[in-house]
């Protein structure tokens, strides 16, 4: 298990990646999937071969323009539930200047999960089917507190501390995992005020 030390020095480094990316784009299309393995595969399936199919999935990302093209980052937590079997709870940032239609973008992400990466072994959850009230997903203006305190609560689920079952795993085999926001500065553009 995860001390708790730990687990805010992930919550807080998360944070400010998510604070990277909103100040690169000033908006940003927030899109929320679980990916999952049907029965009787969701029985066997274990962490090296989840991560094995995501990072499969994430490499490639710039042979599949139609459903990546524009995504600046990515928040991935693996898990396992005795019902569920292993799973991955995941959020993927889109620039929202370019990307709008954030249910879209989840149905074409699960079904590239489900039909090509697993071979018709997974299955997916859109977050986007029925938005709860308080939501941090959809589209995020660099402004909007309201629905960026929102994410924030998404966010420290994906960031508690790793199931025992995953400790179990092979150390290359993370449970938690994140993009990397790169340093290229756009100089396009009016500069935006810091809201605190």
């Amino acid at each position: 298990m995860l001390n708790k030390k730990v687990v805010n020095k992930r919550l807080k480094s998360t944070k400010e990646y998510v604070d990277e990316l909103q100040n690169k784009y000033s908006k940003l299309c927030v899109v929320r999937l679980d990916f999952g393995y049907k029965k009787p595969h969701s029985d066997t399936i274990v962490l090296g071969e989840a991560n094995d199919d995501l990072n499969k999935m994430l490499n490639n990302r710039r042979c599949k323009p139609s459903i990546f093209k524009d995504q600046v980052g990515y928040i991935c937590k693996k898990e396992y539930t005795k019902d569920k079997g292993m799973h991955i709870h995941a959020v993927f940032f889109y620039n929202g200047n370019k990307i709008k239609k954030d249910d879209y973008k989840a149905k074409q992400i699960g079904e590239y999960w489900q039909n090509e990466i697993t071979q018709d072994k997974g299955t997916f959850h859109s977050c986007h089917r029925n938005k709860y009230e308080h939501n941090g997903i959809g589209m995020l203006e660099h402004n909007d507190r309201e629905k960026r305190k929102n994410l924030d609560k998404a966010i420290s689920y994906l960031c508690k501390e790793d199931y025992q079952e995953l400790k179990k795993a092979n150390k290359k085999d993370r449970a938690f995992t994140r993009g990397i926001v790169s340093k290229k500065k756009s100089t396009r553009g009016r500069p935006r005020k810091k809201t605190i």
